[in-house]
């Protein structure tokens, strides 16, 4: 049950942000359920696949959805999931960390300084 509640308030999160799914569920795997950092990574792709998706159908349906800049980024997203999945091979779960880390700091100050 705790599993589902959980993927309720990520995909409540994902749904009126458009994000958060992967910030919130990588230290949700890692430090309650002990995952190793590459295996909380990988399952939060996959529990986030199907959030996108659905969440995705409501915004077409309310019309906030721009066709051609969502597929031309698709695509670059697609390539850089590749690059992203074989370098996730070659950095250890520390390095991992410390990017997540940097990246989290990066994204929050932007948000502050708008």
């Amino acid at each position: 049950m705790k599993k589902i509640l959980i993927g309720i308030f990520i995909g409540v999160i994902s749904g009126l942000f458009s994000a958060g799914g992967g910030l919130i569920l990588v230290p949700i795997f890692t430090y309650l359920f002990n995952m190793e950092e590459k295996n909380a990574r990988a399952t939060t792709l996959f529990c986030i696949l199907p959030m996108v998706v659905t969440t995705a159908i409501i915004y077409k349906r309310n019309n906030f959805l721009d066709w051609k800049l969502g597929i031309t980024c698709a695509i670059g997203g697609v390539i850089g999931g590749i690059i992203g999945g074989k370098l996730l091979n070659k950095i250890s779960n520390k390095m991992l960390q410390v990017f997540f880390i940097l990246f989290l700091f990066y994204a929050g100050f932007n948000l502050i300084m708008r």
